[in-house]
């Protein structure tokens, strides 16, 4: 099934890119909790996160723990946390979210950052991606 991701992997949509590899994606989201919020996704469409086969289910995981531990460097903040919903876009993703409080990971409160915000941390987090 075709979504906003799909067009975001063929390149038919844009997004701050932070990290890419030959099977995943990992991109600022667009409506953030926190300054930094990065959704990690499978470039293989899939609807449920346990439809995936263990195999990549582990690398989309390992692919992750790589950009939460660059947006560690990026982002001062007590944890990067994790989360896996899947409700608000029919494709596999991984929220990986700066937080300083239980608060930042309710998707209650969403903060603004402008595009000059965006592309620096997209850079910076992109720069710190081993």
């Amino acid at each position: 099934m075709e979504s906003v991701f799909s067009k975001l992997i063929s390149g038919e949509l844009p997004c701050h890119k932070v990290a890419e590899s030959d099977d995943f994606l990992a991109f600022l989201d667009i409506n953030p909790n926190t300054e930094g919020h990065t959704l990690c996704i499978p470039k293989k469409t899939e609807d449920k996160i346990f439809n995936l086969s263990e195999e990549e289910y582990t690398s989309l995981m390992q692919f992750s723990r790589k950009v939460a531990l660059a947006l560690r460097k990026t982002i001062k903040c007590k944890r990067v946390g994790v989360s896996v919903i899947g409700l608000e876009v029919p494709h596999v993703h991984i929220h990986l979210i700066p937080i300083n409080s239980m608060e930042d990971m309710t998707f209650q409160k969403k903060v603004k950052v402008d595009s000059k915000t965006m592309v620096r941390l997209a850079n910076t987090i992109a720069s710190n991606f081993n």
